[in-house]
């Protein structure tokens, strides 16, 4: 019986750290993210489905700052001003507005992207790989709400520069997401209408307003 008290409490201890030693990581990356005026992401997203034979790879680029952001993927731009959200699709010359209701749903939009884990999750450190000259330590996210689509995640922090590198979701139904960061910079000059929509460029185009 003792020893198996004395087994329970170092095995309650090492979790303890394990999980101290996990937030300590996840707040260095929270503030290292909030002293930056504004990011520029190149990256690559998969999308793997085994049992329903299906996967699908795309490269994309988003501009964030503060709650604005300006993401290209799959021929749409998506534009984001802080309250309304534009979806542009050069393709079918068709823009798509709709209020912001990313918060409706699981997913990890560019302007959750760098701070989702803040809220709503359990962690504790994973693995640490070697990738290309670079310490990626992995912290594993689990949602709290037992409801989540999400059945967990892998978020993948260089341990030198505590960057996110990569973000690998796992649905509960089997869909696995994979979003790896190419390019990371920083505090860039952006022109003030970046994130502003300029319904003149687009009179041509048809107009579907969501509410």
């Amino acid at each position: 019986m003792k020893k198996i008290l004395i087994l329970f409490v170092i095995t309650v201890s090492v979790n303890a750290l394990a999980q101290n030693k996990a937030n300590t990581l996840l707040n260095e990356v929270s503030e290292k993210v909030k002293s930056y005026d504004n990011i520029s992401l190149d990256f690559k997203y998969t999308l793997e489905n085994t049992s329903e034979n299906i996967k699908q790879e795309t490269k994309g680029d988003v501009v964030m700052q503060g709650d604005k952001y300006r993401l290209n993927i799959l021929g749409v731009t998506r534009l984001f001003d802080g309250q309304t959200l534009y979806a542009i699709s050069a393709e079918d010359e068709e823009v798509t507005i709709s209020s912001d209701n990313d918060d409706e749903n699981d997913a990890i939009t560019p302007s959750k992207m760098l701070s989702f884990y803040e809220d709503g999750y359990s962690y504790s450190l994973d693995i640490t790989q070697n990738i290309n000259g670079r310490k990626i330590q992995y912290v594993k996210l689990t949602p709290i709400d037992s409801n989540s689509e999400i059945k967990n995640l892998l978020l993948g922090i260089d341990a030198q520069t505590k960057h996110i590198y990569n973000l690998i979701q796992l649905g509960k139904n089997g869909t696995k997401t994979t979003l790896v960061v190419n390019s990371f910079k920083t505090n860039a000059p952006l022109s003030k209408t970046l994130f502003t929509f300029d319904a003149n460029k687009y009179k041509d185009y048809y107009i579907n307003k969501l509410d």
